[in-house]
């Protein structure tokens, strides 16, 4: 199977404007993802795919493989799609899966990225897969940019919210509190048929892509990882991340700046 990993990343963000080149340890964030992602057993390329040029000139700087798309995406789904087809032109051959990987985790470990991809390889039915982690508080549990995740007893996805589920107000304080984790593999032709998919209600509620897949009656595959990371949203969030890297074990591996 020909596996890649695609990195959509873009400068505009509403909460942290040009935060793929924010520096972390002294590399921008995307260096970290991408370096990251590198050292999975799994992948047999990363790309990053963008519609900036100041996010492809560090790509280059750093000789990453990287794809230039079109600046109307509003989802990284999209982005990702293009950079396959784009990625499948030049190569000459076709992706089976690929691992959509979020740029604002740094801290992602590359086992995280082969634990998203095993339930494909057992199961040739499963389209797209997703990670999940447990929360560490109730504080994150409420944190309305952390996506929760509830599952079915085989832990297939039934829903994804901004809002703490599930509920705690009956007086049950051990209940699973559960994060989405932004490494999501799509069989590749999932991938073009979900962004073909009509944009639904919940989806657009919650602001969770995955919530289309649900609501047009496929499955998510959600896998459990021991691995803790951050996504990193705001300033507050690249602060604590920065902390939480000092005595990181990856880092030293590949970051020659800290």
């Amino acid at each position: 199977m020909y596996i890649v990993g695609i990195i959509p990343a873009r400068m505009s963000s509403s909460r942290l404007p040009g935060k793929p080149l924010a520096k972390i340890r002294g590399m921008p964030m995307i260096g970290h993802v991408y370096m990251r992602s590198k050292l999975s057993k799994t992948l047999d390329e990363v790309y990053i795919a963008t519609c900036d040029q100041e996010i492809m000139e560090y790509a280059r700087s750093i000789g990453a493989r990287a794809i230039m798309t079109s600046p109307t995406h509003e989802r990284a789904s999209d982005r990702a799609a293009e950079a396959m087809h784009c990625i499948e032109n030049e190569t000459g051959k076709k992706i089976d899966i690929v691992v959509m990987i979020q740029g604002d985790e740094p801290m992602l470990h590359p086992d995280m990225i082969d634990e998203s991809l095993h339930p494909m390889m057992e199961n040739r039915n499963i389209q797209v897969v997703n990670l999940m982690s447990p929360l560490k508080s109730r504080d994150e549990h409420e944190d309305p940019n952390e996506v929760k995740v509830v599952t079915d007893l085989e832990n297939f996805a039934l829903y994804f919210s901004r809002e703490p589920i599930p509920s705690r107000k009956k007086g049950i304080n051990d209940v699973p509190m559960l994060k989405q984790v932004c490494i999501i593999p799509f069989r590749r032709d999932f991938l073009i048929t979900f962004n073909n998919l009509t944009p639904t209600p919940l989806e657009i509620i919650e602001s969770v892509d995955m919530n289309r897949v649900l609501e047009h009656g496929f499955k998510v595959k959600m896998v459990h990882t021991g691995f803790t990371t951050y996504s990193v949203d705001t300033a507050e969030d690249l602060a604590y991340v920065e902390e939480c890297m000092q005595s990181d074990p990856l880092d030293p591996l590949y970051n020659k700046k800290a």
